[in-house]
Formats: structure tokens, C-alpha cells, sequence
């Protein structure tokens, strides 16, 4: 094996498949387990996502209020994710830990506010 290649790195084919599907359900149960705010905003998306789908809109329109649902649960991983690096590197305070923090908690924000000014627009062009 090369040595620059992580010894958990898979090869290919269905196991690979399989694996990955396994690991995606581990970080999905981890993150409902230990993570406070993926938590919150599920609470408020799977609601959200059903009255989307209840709303007089066209489907495109459920989509697109569908996606950034998504796309705040996607960030909130992905920050997640690198909060848990940075913790596992070192937990000393350290500027370059808190801005790799503080840049995640910034795209969450941004995410947030993507989907909150899609709903608004699509809820004001249905309702007014």
C-alpha cells in the first residue's frame, strides 16, 4: 500500500457502497445524538418540509423551500464535522481552532438565512 494512503481509505465496488451507506447512517445518528443544534433544526425542518408540501405552490417552489431545509442540516454537518477535528486536534484555545469554529458557525448563519429569505419570498408571492 502506498504510504501516503490512509490504511481505511476502500477499494471500490459494493462493499464500498455498502460502507459508505453504514458510515452516512453513523454520522446521521451521531450527529441526533450529540449534536444540540442539527437536533433543533430538524425539529423545525421535517415540520417545515411537510407544510411545503401541503402549501398551493408550484413544485419547484416545494423544492426550493425543501432544499434549503436541507442545505441548513447539510452546514450544520459539515460544522459539526469540523468542530470535531479542531476538538480532536487539540482543545487548547488557539486563534486558528477558533476561527475554523467561527467560520463554521458562519456558514450555518448563512445557510439559515438562505432559507429564510427563500421561504419568506415564496410565502409572500403565495399569500399577498
Amino acid at each position: 500500500m502506498d504510504p501516503s494512503t490512509s490504511e481505511f481509505k476502500s477499494k471500490g465496488g459494493l462493499k464500498r457502497i455498502v460502507s459508505a451507506f453504514r458510515y452516512s447512517l453513523d454520522g446521521f445518528r451521531h450527529a441526533w445524538q450529540h449534536e444540540h443544534a442539527f437536533r433543533q433544526e430538524l425539529m423545525v425542518a421535517l415540520p417545515a418540509a411537510v407544510a411545503a408540501l401541503l402549501l398551493k405552490i408550484s413544485a419547484f417552489q416545494k423544492l426550493a423551500l425543501i432544499a434549503v431545509l436541507g442545505l441548513v442540516l447539510l452546514v450544520e454537518l459539515i460544522n459539526a464535522s469540523i468542530e470535531a477535528v479542531v476538538d480532536r486536534v487539540s482543545l487548547e484555545r488557539h486563534p486558528l481552532s477558533k476561527a475554523a469554529k467561527d467560520l463554521g458557525s458562519a456558514a450555518v448563519a448563512l445557510a439559515i438565512t438562505m432559507a429564510g429569505a427563500t421561504w419568506a419570498v415564496v410565502l409572500y408571492n403565495r399569500f399577498f
